[in-house]
């Protein structure tokens, strides 16, 4: 009889404990989700933010800003794996050239994707912090701009149907994204301003080795490229697949003598720190002819395609010789975070230089094209160089930039800086017969600026145009224009949108200078390419 009291009780005392137990972990978990809904509702999405934190395996309840972020970025970037996962699956399903292309464009942006979050989640995750709020921003910046990429080139190609589930698929992680870098953006305008312009000369990550190397004038090359056989190499995509097995990724350099290189190139997301010279950009030419009526999306028809960070270009032409009848045709396409191109050039048509992601300088370069002819989200200067606009298809008119930013907290745009505006050869004895703008909006926040630059008589005075003859934009694209000179710099009749601003303000223009836009003080200097910090 007493054993039985005993046990009554001990099972009594058990579910009493267990109902205890169940009501405290229901409070809690009622805390964690009511805290989370809060941290949710100060975001651009808050539903998918609610719903897929409230679903990960991370059941971490954020105190600060900073662990609000690092949670996203991590539920972003489960989203993004299985994303990747599903869209892999999806080459059984094509039937054609057109869907097989524009799919393996899609499963090559989505890893890169996953790539670009799994990087900012180690950079934040580290005690010592190695990526600063404004390398988040550039990075997650990347992440967003790869999924817009995979919708554009269904659409180059017609198969925007067969692309939807997998573009659809990722919308999630877009939205997801996007509050990260609306988070990411209050965290910056919270920081000094010494952040991103008062960096040391040379950042930590580059070695004693890499600065006297680069400093130097004469560059002592690892691998030698030349057509006549007399290098390693006799193409340039050879010496990079090799450069790409290296077990270090410190700096790597690949000469290429003069020569005409007939041949697509790659430079893949891990080849990092690779630098290319050439002879001059007279005598070393890089030249392909993939176009979009060709069969290839604007992305894949990059006759270079640059995805390792930290790639210099020097002393080289990247030509795409498609020809104006053949749309869309990229000379050179970079993704690559803390790129430089010196005194090199880009010759093409339509879609000459795709500028697609991350920080990027241009200093000495010439840039030859028609439509649209610098485009993409990078952040990107371009320092004392020459855009030559040349003669279109009939019919046609010139837009030198098309920006493509799609949320208002990227930190992407387009900075053209103590340059020039000018007509090619082709175009300068019919200038008059050819309209010829400044940008046009690609996305609803894109963000051109012009300072200091000498603009030609070719340029209309409106001076931009609208995207496709509608009001797109016009309201919150950014479009300016700081102490531009010659024939067509008066901005008296420039178009009178919302977005467009005539700058008197140094301090405005100063957030689009090297100093600012892509903190280049923080990795310039370790490449020993001059620039101008500031205006």
């Amino acid at each position: 009889m007493t054993m039985k009291i005993t046990y009554t009780l001990l099972l009594s005392i058990l579910i009493f404990s267990s109902l205890i137990f169940q009501t405290a972990l229901s409070r809690s978990h009622h805390h964690r989700s009511s805290r989370i809904r809060t941290w949710c509702n100060k975001t651009p999405h808050p539903e998918p933010c609610n719903y897929c934190m409230s679903h990960s395996r991370h059941r971490l309840t954020p105190k600060h800003s900073t662990d609000f972020r690092k949670l996203m970025v991590q539920v972003a970037l489960e989203r993004a794996v299985n994303a990747k996962s599903y869209a892999s699956q999806f080459e059984q399903n094509c039937e054609n050239e057109p869907q097989k292309a524009a799919w393996t464009d899609c499963l090559k942006l989505f890893d890169n994707t996953v790539h670009q979050l799994n990087r900012t989640l180690q950079g934040l995750a580290t005690k010592h912090k190695n990526c600063t709020n404004f390398d988040a921003q550039t990075w997650l910046s990347a992440a967003l701009t790869n999924i817009h990429t995979c919708r554009d080139g269904s659409k180059d190609l017609n198969v925007s149907d067969f692309i939807a589930p997998i573009y659809t698929s990722n919308n999630n992680v877009s939205e997801l994204i996007s509050n990260s870098l609306a988070i990411g953006s209050q965290l910056l305008d919270k920081e000094d301003q010494k952040t991103t312009e008062g960096y040391e000369s040379y950042p930590s990550w580059v070695s004693n080795h890499d600065r006297r190397l680069l400093a130097a004038s004469s560059i002592k090359a690892n691998l030698v490229v030349a057509k006549d056989g007399s290098g390693h190499f006799r193409t340039v995509q050879a010496a990079l697949d090799l450069a790409a097995k290296r077990k270090r990724m410190t700096r790597f350099v690949i000469y290429v003598k003069k020569g005409v290189y007939r041949e697509n190139i790659e430079v893949i997301n891990t080849n990092t720190n690779i630098m290319l010279v050439g002879d001059s950009l007279r005598y070393t030419i890089i030249t392909g002819s993939r176009s979009v009526k060709g069969g290839s999306t604007t992305y894949n028809s990059a006759t270079a395609g640059i995805d390792g960070p930290g790639f210099i270009a020097r002393g080289i032409t990247f030509s795409n010789t498609a020809g104006a009848l053949k749309g869309q045709a990229v000379a050179l396409r970079s993704g690559s975070d803390l790129s430089v191109f010196y005194r090199c050039a880009f010759q093409g048509y339509q879609d000459t230089l795709m500028v697609h992601s991350q920080r990027q300088f241009y200093r000495e370069c010439y840039i030859y094209g028609t439509i649209d002819f610098i485009f993409g989200n990078a952040a990107v200067v371009f320092q004392s160089c020459i855009i030559y606009v040349r003669r279109p298809i009939e019919g046609q008119v010139n837009v030198i930039t098309a920006q493509a930013r799609n949320d208002p907290f990227q930190n992407t745009g387009i900075s053209i800086h103590n340059s020039q505006v000018r007509a090619a050869p082709d175009l300068q004895p019919m200038v008059s017969a050819y309209k010829t703008y400044l940008g046009r909006p690609w996305m609803k926040y894109s963000r051109v600026v012009f300072m200091k630059c000498y603009l030609d008589s070719l340029v209309d005075p409106a001076g931009w145009l609208e995207w496709q003859r509608t009001k797109f934009a016009l309201s919150t694209l950014y479009y300016g224009e700081y102490q531009n000179f010659g024939p067509a710099s008066s901005t008296r009749y420039r178009v009178k949108w919302p977005g467009f601003h005539v700058i008197t303000s140094a301090n405005e223009a100063t957030s689009f200078t090297v100093g600012s836009l892509i903190a280049g003080r923080s990795w310039l200097p370790a490449t020993g390419v001059p620039f101008t910090s500031g205006l």
